[in-house]
């Protein structure tokens, strides 16, 4: 296995799962359909929020030197973007809050060891993708380029984040389990993603299915 192989294999495998987390229906579920724009913002950075301090906590107990000031990193990194989304809203944010992140990240802080960790930072890249993406669209029919170019910016960051997980699980995977420990890791984050978003959805009454 190698980094390609390893981003195809989970991408194939959770290819239903990441298509409809991909959907316009992605707000809807995170807003509890209060689609405006201050909710949008508020719930963009909470999840900010909610990674930097997950990224904290792995950077805390890292014993691999190397992936340790990844998350060191990742953490400061997460800490500009939860700052970038806050300055984007006219009401204050409570910087001092703990922030859950939900189901993903609670999943994210369970993984103890170095691969699954990395495996696990993959899988929350490709769902933060396309929640950025869809914060874009948003922006965008509101007519407001300037924060859909912001997004656009924190999509790209977050997708190098799962560029660099997988240039460090290169080194650090030595044999097929550890491989096999960072690809259930990354399968379980964007399984638990897509299980709160269809369940948000259910609860509205509308089907986490695309209309064909």
């Amino acid at each position: 296995m190698n980094a390609d192989g390893f981003r195809d294999a989970v991408e194939e495998s959770m290819d239903s799962e990441l298509e409809r987390l991909g959907s316009s229906k992605l707000l809807v579920a995170l807003t509890d359909a209060d689609l405006t724009v201050e909710t949008v913002l508020r719930t963009v950075a909470d999840g900010e929020r909610a990674a930097m301090e997950t990224f904290e906590g792995w950077a805390d107990d890292e014993d691999h030197e190397d992936a340790q000031e990844l998350f060191a990193e990742f953490r400061d990194q997460e800490r500009d973007h939860y700052e970038r989304v806050a300055d984007l809203l006219e009401g204050e944010t409570d910087a001092d809050a703990d922030a859950t992140g939900g189901p993903m990240h609670e999943t994210l802080r369970s993984l103890e060891d170095t691969s699954s960790r990395l495996g696990g930072l993959v899988g929350r890249s490709m769902v933060g993708e396309r929640t950025h993406l869809q914060v874009v669209s948003f922006f965008v029919n509101e007519g407001d380029e300037r924060r859909a170019d912001q997004f656009r910016e924190l999509r790209s960051e977050t997708a190098a984040q799962g560029d660099r997980a997988l240039e460090l699980l290169e080194d650090v995977c030595d044999e097929d389990g550890d491989w096999d420990r960072a690809r259930d890791a990354a399968e379980e984050v964007v399984e638990v993603a897509y299980d709160a978003y269809a369940g948000s959805l259910d609860e509205m009454g509308i089907d986490p299915k695309p209309i064909c």
